[in-house]
């Protein structure tokens, strides 16, 4: 019995020691080296698609918080400041039901922003897609655009903040 509970605490602390000491830290944590505790945003009104703008900005704050882990700040206040411009956004048929109407589109949304940060600048080009489905032989609502968009946008940050962790993961590898 005493042989079955020493070999029970031994691997109780191999289990232990392994994953305390793998190294592992979030990527949230490299993002956040590189662009600090405090990101403004800025988004410019796009001629392509001016209505959804304020939703792109609404969608990017809120990836910036929950990528980043970091709060909003005004642009004299942040360590990083960035400038979000929608380049494009395409809707794509994807699927027809069997009379050939449309029924399901895959939308993609290009987006440039260029980071600010200590005074040094970097421009990145990212495109996230959000997938929905409709109606057949309807047409695309402004709701149904919205949250198009605003998922699509969400899905753009998150390939920048895997840029920006990249970035941060070298930079720390490096030193």
């Amino acid at each position: 019995m005493q042989h079955v509970r020493a070999s029970v605490i031994l691997i109780l602390a191999l289990h232990v020691g392994i994953l305390s000491g793998c190294g592992y830290l979030p990527s949230s944590k490299f993002a956040r080296e590189v662009v600090g505790d405090k990101v403004s945003t800025q988004v410019i009104i796009s001629a392509i698609d001016p209505q959804n703008t304020v939703s792109i900005k609404d969608a990017v704050d809120t990836a910036v918080i929950k990528s980043f882990q970091t709060s909003l700040s005004d642009r004299a206040h942040s360590t990083t400041h960035l400038v979000i411009t929608l380049k494009n956004v395409i809707y794509t048929p994807m699927q027809y039901d069997t009379n050939g109407y449309v029924t399901g589109y895959r939308t993609v949304i290009y987006l440039h922003i260029t980071s600010t940060h200590e005074g040094i600048v970097k421009q990145y080009d990212v495109s996230g897609n959000y997938d929905f489905s409709i109606e057949a032989n309807a047409i695309i609502s402004d709701q149904i655009r919205f949250e198009a968009i605003q998922n699509g946008a969400i899905k753009a940050i998150s390939s920048f903040v895997a840029k920006v962790s990249a970035q941060g993961a070298r930079a720390t590898k490096a030193k």
